[in-house]
């Protein structure tokens, strides 16, 4: 699934090491050229040796954010004095102040640009409207769950869905009412996942949800959640307060099993795709349905996990199980 454009990022992979280096293994580096430095400053105390503090303080700065750099800082101030023998009598000269100053400033301008870094990294991830992922950071998030999945032959499901009768909101209500019932489902939508599923709007009112280590019963279970958190949900739109049932989606579901070694895009954008097929199946049987496009499983799981939901869910007219589409 790529629907963004690439980018061109000539730091993107320096990025993307330091920020999947264990943290374990970053504060070991860190502290061990704090005692390599330390000791090259007690045998030379030279200035170009005390220099050198700066460079675990930019990495504690990198790895472990604000606080990291601000005690990584502090630290090289201490190792500084105990390899000195002037400073250990608190014998200070003007050079040890500016050093000890520079040492400070380092920690605290790199731990605020870590910090900043950060914030950008989540604002350019998230969707301003509803909170969650955009369709970039979900694209990324989608590459690597079908990776693991495929690791651990586990199953991954995705959900896609939309607000059903948006236009009829906008025209009659206006736009502001329009996007405000997007933000209310987009919001129930967060609150109605748990922490491992990774959930992201994708278009206007489209909905794009991802749900690792879930077969088809759990993925209904969720979905079927979601459906009628929505339709009782009794929204306020531009001020208005509006009955239960004002706001209802309609949501396709898709699961993938791993079965050999495919390209991880490729398959993000056949699961997406029978999910999404399965949204228009949900729309041709009269909206405010989950419906399971059970094609992309191979076919004895998907023949178990068929008859399986259809006896579970046989009384319940918002589900229904789609045709399989071949190819």
């Amino acid at each position: 699934m790529r629907l963004t454009v690439s980018g061109g990022d000539p730091g993107a992979r320096t990025k993307r090491i330091m920020s999947s280096l264990p943290a374990s293994v970053g504060a070991v580096i860190i502290v061990l050229l704090l005692l390599v430095i330390a000791w090259l400053d007690y045998a030379t105390s030279t200035a170009p040796v005390q220099h050198l503090y700066y460079v675990p303080i930019v990495l504690a700065a990198i790895i472990f954010d604000y606080w990291g750099g601000l005690a990584c800082a502090m630290t090289a101030v201490v190792f500084y004095h105990l390899a000195n023998e002037h400073l250990r009598a608190l014998n200070y000269g003007e050079s040890d102040y500016l050093q000890v100053s520079l040492f400070l400033i380092v920690g605290v301008v790199t731990a605020r640009l870590a910090r900043d870094r950060h914030a950008i990294q989540m604002l350019a991830g998230t969707d301003d409207l509803t909170g969650l992922h955009n369709l970039r950071s979900f694209e990324s998030k989608l590459l690597a769950v079908v990776r693991r999945a495929q690791a651990r032959r586990t199953l991954v499901s995705m959900l896609v869905l939309d607000v059903d009768r948006l236009k009829e909101i906008n025209d009659v209500h206006g736009h502001l009412a329009g996007a405000e019932a997007v933000r209310k489902v987009g919001h129930i939508i967060g609150h109605g996942l748990d922490g491992s599923a990774v959930a992201c709007r994708y278009g206007g009112d489209e909905f794009a949800i991802l749900l690792s280590d879930t077969d088809a019963r759990a993925s209904f279970t969720t979905a079927e959640g979601l459906r009628k958190a929505v339709e009782n949900h009794a929204p306020v739109l531009a001020g208005r307060r509006f009955a239960a049932s004002t706001l209802t989606i309609s949501v396709g579901i898709a699961v993938y099993s791993p079965d050999g070694p495919r390209d991880p895009e490729l398959v993000g954008e056949e699961l997406f795709r029978a999910a999404d097929q399965a949204l228009y199946q949900a729309k041709r049987d009269g909206r405010n349905r989950v419906r399971l496009n059970a094609s992309t499983p191979p076919t004895s799981q998907l023949h178990a996990e068929r008859c399986e939901l259809v006896v579970r869910c046989q009384m319940d007219s918002s589900f229904e199980v789609s045709p399989t589409v071949k190819g």
